[in-house]
């Protein structure tokens, strides 16, 4: 059901960020190309991974983890930070998107990583429950801050 993902997988990764976009009411900003993903995921110095999770029987992909390692300064190691989960709707509730944070878990342990992250969007109720059945904990204290586009590049001319 879930297995590290293939070069063969980037275009159906693709196209799950983009039904994960329109879910989340921003497919104006998925910008990102297969090629772009082609070369993050399995370029020369690969630093983002991903995970399918896939119908066992039909073989379609049905899901996606995309993580990255992190580091917690205060913990002293790495941990894994989830960009993007994401089971499509006919796929949910067969246990898919547990199967994928089961394996970055694993990821985690077996490595030796503090931590298993991610953000998720305050009006998303579906997956916050579900995240929170697994364990997880909000980080309510903290807020999220981003600069982009003319700020990050009038920053940067500073």
């Amino acid at each position: 059901m879930i297995r590290p993902a293939t070069v063969d997988d980037v275009p159906s990764i693709h196209t799950m960020i983009r039904e994960l976009a329109e879910y989340e009411k921003a497919l104006h900003e998925a910008e990102a190309t297969e090629a772009q993903l082609r070369e993050a995921l399995f370029g020369e110095h690969p630093t983002v991974f991903a995970h399918m999770a896939v119908d066992d029987t039909s073989g379609e992909p049905v899901g996606f983890a995309l993580w990255f390692r992190n580091f917690s300064t205060w913990r002293g190691t790495h941990g894994v930070y989830l960009e993007d989960l994401y089971v499509r709707p006919h796929a949910r509730g067969g246990g898919h998107g547990k199967a994928l944070l089961r394996e970055l878990a694993r990821v985690c342990t077996e490595r030796g990583y503090a931590r298993l992250e991610w953000w998720v969007l305050d009006w998303n109720e579906p997956s916050i429950g579900f995240y929170t059945s697994l364990g997880a904990e909000p980080m309510d204290e903290w807020t999220v801050f981003r600069l982009t586009g003319e700020p990050l590049a009038r920053l940067a001319e500073s």
